[in-house]
């Protein structure tokens, strides 16, 4: 694409498409009926975008939650249900079909992607293969083409945090860094997502102020 000198300035685009080669950070979490990506049901998944202040400071901006229904012939493990304390049958649930949950999240996150003048979003998650996993196997099934995501890549905030706090699990994680965690809350997808994103941006915005990465806008 041939962009004009003079209506071009790169000191215009957002610092964040600056900051991790162009991709956006989007914190995802996932509640499950199971381990397996293709055969168990997917219950509620949320989402949680970031964006970067004039410091250059990441912190969680936009999150989108959704209920949904698990797709015709899922498996739903009783044990996971009970773990999870999801009912998928509640009639007062308020689920969508995949099809329509993916089609309203995707479209969201490529607006986002837009406004901070990135190329694509970077899935990241707390042991996030997992919710990738399931990511893309419901795109397959919904046979979405526009997927913002990178069909392979993640950041890992079970393996970030192990560097920063010698801890892996998100609860103790986030205690460590003196996050606030409530246990009673944990296993929703809203609630596991925001959590994430708290951590995460802690991480990235301490190694910048340990001088491990410069400010994007800085010279």
């Amino acid at each position: 694409m041939y962009v004009n000198d003079e209506q071009f300035n790169e000191e215009e685009l957002h610092p964040l498409s600056k900051r991790f080669r162009g991709f956006l950070p989007v914190v995802i979490d996932v509640e499950t009926g199971g381990f397996d990506c293709q055969t168990d049901g997917l219950l509620e998944i949320a989402a949680t975008t970031v964006t970067m202040d004039d410091r250059g400071d990441l912190k969680p901006d936009k999150t989108f939650v959704f209920n949904v229904v698990p797709f015709e012939g899922a498996n739903l493990d009783p044990a996971a249900l009970e773990f999870t304390g999801i009912d998928p049958h509640h009639p007062f649930r308020e689920a969508d079909p995949e099809e329509t949950v993916f089609t309203e999240l995707l479209q969201a996150i490529r607006k986002q992607v837009k406004a901070h003048d990135c190329t694509r979003a970077v899935l990241v998650g707390h042991n996030a293969h997992f919710d990738h996993g399931f990511v893309m196997a419901a795109v397959e099934r919904c046979q979405i083409k526009r997927n913002p995501f990178h069909p392979f890549s993640v950041f890992d905030t079970a393996t970030l945090a192990g560097l920063a706090f010698g801890q892996t699990v998100l609860a103790k994680a986030c205690q460590t860094a003196e996050i606030a965690f409530d246990n009673a809350e944990a296993h929703s997808a809203a609630y596991d997502t925001e959590k994430t994103a708290e951590l995460f941006c802690l991480i990235v915005n301490r190694w910048k102020d340990l001088g491990g990465f410069p400010t994007p806008t800085s010279d």
